[in-house]
């Protein structure tokens, strides 16, 4: 596998983030091969930047500033798929697949289920159709998921544990599709790599949350078994502003 850094940021606005400076810093620091995006709020019409030496795919949703999701990759894929295999999945533009020589490329906005899990019997059989789209994929080459996957799966990857086990992004079905996610033959990258150490990726807009470190780790990079030893490293850039989250790495390969 040829060896490639990947980037993968929920901007919560892609114009937004746009007008403030800091996607496009981020970008010439870090010269990813390939960026991942949730959360681009926008239909393509509205996007009238170009980002020089890059393909562009995206995945808009049908409401108007509404979810969606980008890829911009370096290498043209060999092919390209949008969205997940299922029934009554609305277009919300959540999922981008595309295929590469040596692997499948997944970038994903997992649903939340809202205060009160009000929308949890949703997102769990979004969970059970997405395991199924990466097990299939995963049958025919190695797959390299991430995305803003809306779950804090263990304790050490948010601030409050012990008050939030009610709470969207950390219920027990949630983490429990996760687990189940892992199981199927995929490594979460960051927690095989740093087993100990605790980082966040999004912080609440609410109570100086950033300012005072209350977070949570809800942002990945998932790789199929048989390709972690190939991960040189999962990154979290939680020094990057211009979002509730920040932006997060994979630098894989030979």
């Amino acid at each position: 596998m040829q060896k490639v850094k990947i980037c993968n940021w929920n901007v919560n606005g892609l114009r937004a983030i746009l007008s403030k400076g800091n996607l496009i810093e981020f970008m010439k620091k870090e010269k990813p091969d390939i960026m991942a995006f949730e959360e681009t709020k926008m239909q393509e019409s509205q996007l009238d930047f170009n980002f020089d030496g890059y393909f562009r795919y995206m995945n808009c949703a049908e409401r108007k500033g509404y979810s969606g999701t980008m890829v911009l990759t370096k290498e043209k894929p060999l092919s390209v798929s949008y969205d997940i295999k299922g029934k009554d999945h609305p277009k919300e533009g959540r999922v981008i697949t595309l295929e590469y020589k040596d692997y499948y490329f997944v970038c994903a906005y997992v649903p939340n289920s809202k205060d009160g899990l009000l929308r949890l019997d949703y997102r769990m059989h979004w969970e059970d159709d997405l395991r199924k789209h990466l097990k299939a994929l995963d049958k025919k080459k190695p797959v390299i998921y991430t995305g803003d996957l809306n779950v804090a799966h263990e304790e050490i990857d948010l601030k409050n544990p012990d008050t939030n086990h009610e709470s969207a992004g950390f219920s027990d079905e949630e983490r429990e599709a996760f687990t189940k996610l892992l199981a199927c033959g995929f490594k979460d990258t960051f927690r095989e790599l740093y087993p100990d150490k605790v980082k966040y990726s999004w912080w609440s807009y609410r109570m100086r949350a950033r300012e005072r470190g209350v977070g949570w780790r809800i942002d990945y990079f998932v790789v199929s078994d048989r390709i972690m030893k190939k991960v040189k490293d999962s990154l979290i850039y939680d020094k990057v502003e211009g979002s509730d989250h920040c932006p997060v790495g994979l630098v894989i390969g030979d």
